[in-house]
């Protein structure tokens, strides 16, 4: 536990891309138009989904909700992180600091039980398929999806409390946005607690819905392996293939940047982390289920096709 004399503080800076300062242009591009992109794709998929009634299964509900929710997560970091890189306000008051990790941590906490309960309707639509309309009815499907909203914004605001209440002896994060570490960093104190609090988070927030899914594909293999076509093997199996890609790219940067050692940790190295879960994932959603998957495709084209046609 480190600690040390400090005054109260009422206000943080961030130390954002300054290694990157003569980038920071090309930088603002970049991000404006991968932004643009997350938030065009993710509201295209929840209006195809709420408008075309093939779509409207708890697979595509639960895709709706997810993107739903990832466009909500880019809006807590991007806008924020945008204005910094064109030399607005590099600052962020105690309290706006505090809500920034609330909700940044609530959606991608629900973001990662969102894709287990995902990988969950695969199971029981590939294992369980003679049941599936009964286990997976829509009061079901409610229930999960709220519990799951509960759940993140419930440990959200328990880390959360628990890290602002603690002395801060720094003002300067040395990141673009408020993350847990750079916050701990910057306490005079960092009791045994925190740190253990945050491990257990991410336990239950990444690790046991990764263990579930991981469970889950091991027995829908086995189930299509069963399968006594070629052609029946790859068709169901082309239903998994969306979800598995972004389960693999979401938990993989997620592990990374909250598994991986405090000192193996270089600013450089958090930031290009970072950059992947809070700008590059949330546009891996809609461009995975557009570009993968057939049923989005023809829904698209059916929309498309209406709205020519009216």
């Amino acid at each position: 536990m480190k600690t040390a004399n400090y005054t109260e503080v009422r206000q943080f800076v961030f130390q954002g891309f300054s290694t990157f300062q003569e980038h920071q242009l090309t930088l603002f591009v970049v991000f404006l138009t991968l932004y643009i992109l997350t938030l065009t794709g993710n509201v295209i998929i929840v209006t195809i989904i709420c408008i075309d009634y093939h779509l409207h299964t708890p697979m595509y509900f639960f895709l709706s909700v997810l993107s739903t929710s990832e466009t909500f997560y880019s809006l807590v970091i991007i806008p924020r992180m945008l204005s910094s890189l064109v030399g607005l306000s590099q600052s962020i008051s105690l309290e706006g600091c505090g809500t920034q990790l609330f909700f940044f941590l609530g959606f991608a906490i629900t973001n990662c039980l969102l894709l287990a309960v995902m990988g969950y309707d695969r199971y029981v639509a590939i294992c369980n398929p003679l049941h599936y309309s009964i286990i997976m009815n829509w009061r079901v499907c409610a229930m999960l999806a709220s519990s799951v909203c509960a759940t993140g914004f419930s440990l959200s605001l328990l880390q959360a409390v628990v890290i602002f209440r603690l002395p801060f002896c720094n003002t300067l994060i040395e990141h673009f946005f408020c993350d847990v570490r750079p916050l701990l960093d910057l306490a005079c104190a960092t009791p045994i607690i925190n740190d253990m609090l945050t491990l257990i988070i991410s336990l239950l927030a990444i690790t046991a819905p990764a263990t579930f899914l991981f469970i889950s594909y091991v027995l829908i293999s086995s189930t299509i392996l069963k399968i006594a076509s070629a052609e029946g093997r790859k068709k169901t199996f082309a239903t998994c293939i969306s979800h598995l890609t972004v389960v693999i790219v979401h938990y993989g940067c997620a592990s990374i940047a909250y598994f991986k050692p405090k000192s193996e940790n270089t600013k450089d190295q958090d930031q290009l982390i970072s950059v992947t879960y809070t700008v590059i994932t949330p546009l891996l959603n809609p461009v995975v289920y557009s570009l993968r998957n057939k049923e989005v495709q023809d829904a698209l084209r059916r929309v498309v096709g209406r709205k020519s046609f009216s």
